[in-house]
């Protein structure tokens, strides 16, 4: 689901156009609070998935395997309270795709979340 922004003029713009590359910070704790034990890894990955549509506006979303091995690195029911994420919104070059955008989410070693907000990556 390709989603629209208004504009400071009212118009709407199309975000087909928009491949960008954010770097956030996801409090998965308060995702996660008050789930039973045995759910909270598989909710913390669910949860990162939902992030990311919501923020990148695609319905398709693919996790990087290093990212999920960092949620369930301390188990299933140990998960860490922040999570550093690289989203990247790119273009479906397959022929046959429902949609013309994907999100690709990475994970982001960082020692400290102290300071960390929102930032956008320029293009590599």
């Amino acid at each position: 689901m390709v989603g629209s922004k208004k504009t400071s003029k009212g118009k709407t713009r199309s975000a087909l156009q928009d491949v960008v590359t954010r770097e956030y910070t996801i409090h998965l704790h308060k995702y996660v609070h008050g789930r039973s034990f045995k759910k909270r890894a598989p909710t913390a990955v669910k949860s990162v998935v939902a992030f990311a549509q919501k923020e990148m506006g695609t319905g398709d979303v693919r996790i990087d395997p290093k990212l999920n091995q960092a949620i369930w690195e301390r188990g299933i029911k140990s998960v860490p309270h922040r999570i550093r994420v690289k989203l990247e919104r790119k273009r479906n070059d397959e022929e046959n795709a429902k949609e013309k955008l994907y999100t690709y989410a990475s994970y982001v070693p960082t020692p400290s979340f102290k300071g960390l907000g929102t930032v956008t990556v320029d293009a590599e």
